[in-house]
């Protein structure tokens, strides 16, 4: 059990390694006003954090850096002291309040907003097509060359896209296609979908009108991005400018890890809530210096997403932790 004394002395040298990636002394701690402390009293604490495994010494220098116990031991105490507010982040905030841009674009541009905020790297995972199947298709007609294209799952899921009218469709005809989709395609996986439109729907159509096989080519592209993961990465370059990867074998394996599935199985949806992975906790070699936070979004009652941050163990926790709990807490409000 740390004593006040050695949390607030533990916090700050975090803190201040966050900041300057530099190792951190008992001098620089003793000017602080906050540390009323002698230099041989911080000097002391500091011995006895590293002994119990909160601190890790350098060789270049007599300072501390925070071990994966200091990090998991700050993490732990400011996520219980620290209260729950309803914290506003301005450009996220007008990103989702926008009614014109679709829901897919705005989840993707906070992603980028946010590794532009953190300087991290950011991944979204939305649901898999693999498991889901169609119920239902809807079509909303907005004006002459526009409309949207809703999908129904079976699982509750409800996927809308943008769908832009071939020239001379008109809508009697569109509604036919989407009655014979409803007949065709219900309970066919969502994955199938494409397959089932090139190879079923769109010989059947071609017999009768050239248009019909334009409108069918339209409806694939709107659900092209359906039939796998939807995984978007932003910031994946950040790492290059964080000291901790400056050697060029750990950045090739990182750099693989993040593109590669292993990633995936580390940021799959956990409905138990925020996760912070630290250093060794990650289990996979290449992320043995990082850090990976993941908070979950609801898609439906049985479908959830992930929003994580990827980036070194040096962490600005206080700030990517509340700022991905909002991002998702928003994300889940598109859904509905």
């Amino acid at each position: 059990m740390l004593t006040d004394r050695q949390i607030k002395i533990l916090i700050t040298i975090i803190e201040e390694f966050v900041k300057s990636a530099e190792p951190i002394g008992s001098r620089t701690l003793s000017k602080m006003e906050h540390l009323p402390y002698s230099s041989a009293t911080i000097r002391n604490e500091m011995a006895d954090l590293e002994e119990l495994g909160y601190l890790e010494k350098t060789h270049s220098s007599s300072g501390r850096v925070p071990s994966e116990k200091g990090y998991r031991f700050y993490v732990d105490y400011i996520q219980a002291n620290t209260e729950d507010n309803d914290m506003e982040f301005s450009p996220i905030h007008h990103l989702f309040s926008n009614k014109n841009i679709e829901r897919d674009e705005a989840i993707k541009e906070a992603v980028r907003v946010l590794s532009e905020i953190t300087n991290y790297t950011s991944i979204v995972l939305g649901p898999s097509a693999d498991h889901s199947r169609v119920k239902k298709f809807e079509f909303v007609p907005l004006t002459e060359k526009n409309a949207v294209l809703v999908l129904i799952t079976d699982k509750g899921h409800v996927e809308s896209k943008n769908l832009i009218m071939p020239e001379g469709i008109n809508i009697k005809e569109v509604e036919k296609v989407i009655h014979l989709m409803n007949e065709t395609l219900v309970n066919c996986l969502v994955s199938e979908i494409p397959e089932k439109l090139n190879y079923e729907l769109k010989p059947y159509f071609k017999q009768f009108m050239d248009y019909h096989e334009k409108l069918i080519d339209s409806i694939l592209k709107a659900f092209s991005t359906l039939v796998s993961d939807q995984y978007y990465l932003s910031g994946r370059n950040n790492i290059f400018y964080q000291p901790e990867f400056q050697d060029i074998d750990k950045l090739q394996k990182l750099m693989i890890a993040l593109e590669d599935t292993q990633m995936l199985r580390i940021i799959q949806a956990n409905e138990k809530g925020l996760q912070v992975r630290i250093g060794h906790e990650n289990h996979i070699d290449a992320m043995q210096n990082c850090t990976v936070i993941t908070v979950p979004y609801e898609i439906s009652s049985e479908e959830h997403g992930t929003i994580a941050v990827v980036g070194p163990t040096r962490m600005e926790y206080s700030k990517v932790i509340p700022l991905l709990e909002y991002i998702a807490k928003n994300i889940s409000k598109l859904y509905k």
